[in-house]
């Protein structure tokens, strides 16, 4: 995990010398070193998207491993020099005994994906956390109706044994956040939504949901008056009143 954005970069190894990298955002050298130790083959590098916090140490994975293929999904292959190649949704990856499905959760950017390995651990980038969300406010998102879907529609309806590697801190399970995620639980109808007035990035909005985030910060949940939901920052969150955010354990407490 890097100690600058809190983003993680995975590697993967299927017991039999070969490896796959999910992002590179840094630090990678212990990664590398463990290449080296294992003697593994690197033969991709997958990328989740296009971030700076997830692409940062890619150039040096690549000199470390230039035979490494570099794949992101088309929408965002140009923002990424280098990728040599394309992610596609639902296009299976076999490489030595891992089996790696592209699964398209667009919402945080266009080209989001996240990686199922071996049809037991998903990778999901920046569209879910441990207890949070992706936003939509970062560049090349696209909505709030996106992420919903990503979330609920593609990743919690996998087994709900299914283990989680966020982009960002720590692990969880499918089952595990169908319970306690608060977004989920009032996608799911288990919570109610909030109704407190605020503004929100400095215009007038309703307040659905303010829930720790995977920093410790505060992601917001907010709808406009026109009836469109959005996801923000809780940093940009102006209230009358400070409600409680509905925290949920973290590691170490």
């Amino acid at each position: 995990m890097s100690p600058e954005w809190l983003s993680n970069t995975y590697l993967v190894m299927d017991g039999a010398g070969t490896a796959v990298l999910v992002d590179a955002g840094g630090p990678v050298e212990p990664l590398l070193e463990r290449l080296r130790a294992d003697n593994q083959r690197l033969s991709h590098v997958l990328l989740t998207h296009h971030h700076h916090d997830h692409v940062a140490e890619l150039g040096r994975v690549m000199e470390a491993h230039p035979e490494a293929e570099v794949l992101i999904h088309p929408l965002e292959r140009k923002l990424v020099p280098e990728a040599g190649g394309e992610l596609l949704p639902g296009e299976l990856i076999i490489t030595g005994k891992l089996r790696i499905e592209p699964l398209h959760t667009p919402g945080h950017t266009a080209g989001m994906l996240s990686l199922l390995f071996n049809g037991s651990d998903v990778f999901t980038g920046d569209t879910l956390f441990r207890g949070s969300v992706g936003g939509v406010r970062a560049p090349g998102h696209t909505t709030y109706a996106d992420l919903k879907h990503s979330v609920m529609g593609t990743l919690l309806s996998l087994p709900t044994q299914t283990r989680i590697h966020p982009g960002h801190t720590e692990p969880t399970t499918v089952g595990d956040e169908l319970e306690t995620n608060p977004f989920v639980r009032i996608w799911r109808g288990v919570d109610p939504e909030g109704t407190s007035a605020c503004r929100a990035l400095g215009e007038p909005a309703t307040l659905i949901l303010l829930a720790t985030d995977y920093d410790g910060g505060h992601k917001a949940w907010v709808r406009w008056p026109d009836g469109s939901d959005d996801i923000v920052p809780g940093s940009r969150i102006e209230l009358d009143a400070d409600p409680s955010p509905r925290d949920q354990p973290r590691a170490g407490e």
